[in-house]
């Protein structure tokens, strides 16, 4: 045993791990620093464009929720955000909004690309399908330590790991969507003389949008989740007031912040999902 014991994997692998990040650090380190910089400075924009009066925003958030959902949920959202903003906890729900929909926006700018590359390409859809797997299964603190390794503590680093995390959904559905498409379809655009970009374009995300969109819907809810873990990181929000309020054992405090974290969870579910069921009707009504 001790024989065996001598030939450790993991030892071998850690110190790889190590040098890997420090070499990163010292002959990339200038890339990193202006990545954070960037996500952060975006990330403040999107939290300015979003502080707007609190009335204002539970206005258009009711209206939004009766126009893709239904009174239910306008009467939940107006109700539900007025006692967030009555706790005190407006500002922190805002800004993990932000990083909600930031984090979103640069999964889905990735992962919609991928997964239309990995549907046109079946080896690259076979190579997607593993790492999507492993991204998806891993647990979330995982992607915190590299994050906070090369870019450091704060919204940067949070919004990298709540991206990573909220990637597969949106490779995984858009590869669904379009591989599912009626072979019909495509083979009458081909005889019509369609070009392979006119064909994507026109027929073939138009057909997968339902699918898309519930991948943006599933994308959503994974960056909530780990936009509310990477409070521990010292990302501004909901997250961190509740990692504050478990440190200090401040339990009311920490029920107050979790319940605005499932407010905000239904509203960007049912909404999100409402605004994939209109592609879907569009859909239909184009098939």
């Amino acid at each position: 045993m001790d024989f065996l014991t001598s030939f450790r994997f993991d030892a071998g692998f850690d110190r790889s791990i190590d040098r890997g990040l420090d070499w990163l650090n010292d002959n990339l380190g200038f890339v990193f620093a202006a990545i954070r910089a960037l996500l952060d400075n975006l990330l403040w924009v999107l939290t300015w464009g979003l502080s707007i009066p609190w009335w204002l925003f539970i206005i258009l958030a009711v209206v939004a929720s009766w126009r893709l959902v239904g009174v239910g949920l306008s009467v939940f959202a107006a109700v539900a955000l007025t006692m967030c903003w009555s706790a005190g906890l407006w500002d922190m729900l805002i800004q993990t909004l932000a990083l909600v929909i930031l984090a979103t926006l640069i999964a889905l700018m990735f992962g919609i690309p991928l997964g239309i590359l990995g549907a046109r390409q079946p080896g690259i859809g076979k190579l997607l399908g593993p790492i999507m797997d492993t991204l998806q299964t891993l647990p979330p603190y995982v992607y915190l330590l590299p994050a906070i390794a090369l870019i450091g503590f704060g919204g940067a680093s949070a919004v990298v790991a709540t991206m990573i995390l909220a990637l597969p959904p949106s490779v995984r559905l858009t590869m669904l969507g379009l591989r599912q498409i009626p072979g019909e379809r495509i083979e009458l655009a081909q005889s019509l003389g369609a070009s392979s970009m006119a064909r994507l374009f026109r027929i073939e995300l138009p057909s997968a949008m339902p699918s898309i969109m519930a991948g943006v819907n599933q994308s959503l809810m994974m960056a909530l989740g780990m936009a509310v873990i990477a409070g521990i990181i010292g990302a501004d929000g909901l997250g961190g007031e509740v990692y504050r309020a478990v440190r200090y054992l401040e339990v009311g405090r920490a029920i107050d912040a979790g319940l605005a974290i499932v407010v905000l969870s239904i509203l960007l579910d049912r909404l999100s999902a409402g605004i994939g069921t209109l592609f879907m009707k569009n859909g239909g009504a184009h098939g």
